[in-house]
């Protein structure tokens, strides 16, 4: 079974139709604003930030801080992982 990830939260499913068919409360829009996002990487036993590089050991613990090199400024966006 394949699982699929969103790149903003990090909730984890198994179809891509059913990761995009639903909202993500951690939109960078807003909560509820937008669908989940596929994260396109691979599982891995540690994810990165591709703006600072922090790293954890799961999408969503990842996802849940701000990151200070965000490009819309420090403080104003989440850590996102990189592929």
């Amino acid at each position: 079974m394949v699982n699929c990830y969103c790149e903003y939260c990090g909730t984890k499913t198994s179809s891509i139709q059913s990761l995009t068919a639903n909202s993500c409360f951690r939109h960078p829009l807003g909560p509820g604003k937008g669908k989940h996002k596929l994260y396109e990487g691979s599982e891995k036993s540690q994810y990165s930030c591709k703006y600072c590089g922090t790293s954890s050991s799961q999408i969503t613990s990842l996802t849940a801080n701000s990151c200070h090199r965000h490009p819309n400024g420090s403080g104003k966006g989440k850590h996102a992982p990189a592929l």
